[in-house]
């Protein structure tokens, strides 16, 4: 064989390849596969869950509000849903607001006691179903980082984050949970979906 006719022969391999990864990244990134699509700032399971910086506002607020809680130092916790996902998961979204003067940096008690991978989070929240008699944790990762909002070290004044909080879903005929995390008051939230 030429020195010319193997570098063709290696040059059609290397276009074959880059044809084939082509297609492949582009089958990846593209359609739905039939999966409910993701809510903003919402992570599919098993994924790296990472907060929106935490120094940015939200664009656009949410409509729907289903409770709001009080909290340490102006502190508000909103939530704006609690929708049951394909899968048996229950996600709560919600918004924290810092309705005070001074930025808020008591952020560690939102992880709860847990030792955890995801560090500075909301992982310490829970949902109890008072009928079932039956209290529910956020879900991990196989890594054990919480599948939920992380990242969050402190909450400027006037500023608002949204969150995320994956929880397994109570059994289908429970209507309303408790929601609460460390430093809010407590509040019952209707599930949909």
């Amino acid at each position: 064989m030429s020195i010319r006719h193997m570098v063709k022969v290696r040059g059609g391999a290397a276009v074959a390849v880059a044809a084939a990864l082509a297609l492949t990244l582009a089958g990846c990134g593209a359609g739905d596969d039939g999966k409910a699509k993701q809510s903003a700032g919402q992570q599919p399971q098993g994924a790296a869950s990472q907060a929106p910086a935490p120094n940015q506002s939200q664009g656009s607020a949410p409509t729907q509000v289903i409770a709001t809680m009080e909290g340490a130092n102006g502190m508000v916790l909103t939530v704006n849903s609690a929708t049951r996902d394909a899968g048996g998961f229950l996600t709560v979204n919600g918004q924290l607001k810092n309705n005070g003067k001074e930025p808020f940096v008591g952020t560690a008690a939102w992880r709860g006691n847990e030792l955890t991978q995801s560090g500075e989070s909301v992982a310490g929240a829970t949902l109890v179903d008072k009928a079932g008699k039956k209290r529910y944790y956020v879900l991990r990762d196989t890594d054990g980082r919480c599948l939920c909002t992380t990242g969050i070290s402190s909450v400027a004044a006037g500023q608002t984050v949204p969150i995320f909080v994956q929880f397994p879903a109570p059994p289908a005929n429970t209507a309303e949970v408790e929601f609460s995390l460390p430093t809010f008051a407590t509040a019952v939230v209707k599930i949909s979906g």
